[in-house]
């Protein structure tokens, strides 16, 4: 049988900021369902979150034991792509963007010194979205080597990966050893006839 699967459920309502309160911490939930009900599924360790018969998002449940303490935000930066892409000008403060991992910190550094980076930044970022995350890192990484720090760059970089991962030539087990089926038979009768037909010849 199944292990027992034991939580208490709560129905929530996002708020206008992909947020959800639980036991005065708040959480932040995928941008597509901003002021809409979920369901909050609380075990002891996690917080799952709940909506049309999937799973939107799991955070582990902060334990506060002091109810003097502030309540604490714990975002997802992912969760909120789809809003910098309507507004890519929310990178420069949004909260959410503070926990970005280094690569893509140092490239927004860059990119938001110029015209245009706000916009250049958010469809860098959501490239995660359409291809495996850590692959978008590393091609932010090679790029930040290579000194150009550009949208185009970053793309040309993430489909050499890409397409270097898809050519991969499987590894061929080969056997140590080769092994003969049929072991040749000595026949030294041939070298008699060879020394006949060179008497013959002479």
């Amino acid at each position: 049988g199944r292990p027992f699967d034991g939580f208490v459920e709560q129905t929530k309502r996002v708020s206008p900021t992909c947020l959800i309160q639980f036991e005065g911490n708040r959480y932040s939930v995928p941008a597509s369902f901003a002021n809409r009900p979920v369901s909050l599924r609380v075990y002891p360790d996690r917080l799952r979150v709940i909506a049309e018969g999937q799973v939107l998002c799991v955070h582990d449940r902060i334990i506060t034991r002091s109810h003097g303490l502030p309540g604490r935000t714990v975002y997802d930066w992912r969760h909120y792509l789809a809003v910098i892409q309507r507004k890519p000008g929310a990178l420069r403060n949004g909260a959410p963007f503070t926990e970005l991992p280094t690569a893509f910190r140092t490239l927004q550094d860059q990119l938001l010194r110029r015209p245009g980076g706000d916009r250049e930044m958010a469809e860098i970022l959501a490239l995660v979205l359409q291809h495996d995350e850590q692959a978008v890192l590393c091609a932010v990484e090679l790029a930040l080597e290579d000194g150009v720090a550009t949208k185009t760059h970053v793309l040309n970089t993430l489909h050499r990966l890409i397409d270097a991962k898809r050519t991969v030539v499987p590894r061929l087990d080969a056997p140590q050893a080769l092994v003969l089926e049929h072991e040749p038979c000595a026949d030294t009768g041939r070298y008699d006839i060879l020394r006949g037909d060179s008497r013959h010849a002479s």
